[in-house]
């Protein structure tokens, strides 16, 4: 998740792109289509930026440097999933969080009462 937080005129811009799917004050959440294409484009030679600014993205707005960030994640989510990997969403996914109590054996439990 991003520091930078968008206003709202600036989310609204946002959702104007047809490349957005949704946008919030933290995140920027980019069509499926357009994911693919643009990495597609990358391995033919064209910098991340330019492939931003040919759709429509405004790199004061978003971050110079995103552009160059966000196809990498989604360069290593081909790698590791397939194209198929970045058509659904896996945030979340594969995430056990933190184990609860009830997972915990009588030593982890007595050791987590003793701290």
């Amino acid at each position: 998740m991003s520091k930078h937080l968008y206003t709202q005129s600036q989310i609204e811009e946002l959702e104007n792109n047809p490349y957005v799917l949704r946008a919030s004050g933290r995140s920027i959440t980019y069509h499926p289509d357009f994911k693919i294409k643009a990495v597609m484009e990358y391995e033919s030679g064209k910098s991340p930026s330019q492939i931003f600014i040919d759709h429509g993205f405004n790199l004061l707005l978003i971050g110079r440097e995103q552009p160059r960030k966000i196809i990498h994640r989604w360069r290593k989510t081909i790698t590791k999933h397939g194209g198929f990997g970045l058509k659904i969403e896996r945030r979340g996914k594969g995430s056990t969080g933190r184990p609860s109590s009830s997972e915990l054996s009588v030593e982890e439990k007595l050791k987590k009462a003793e701290a």
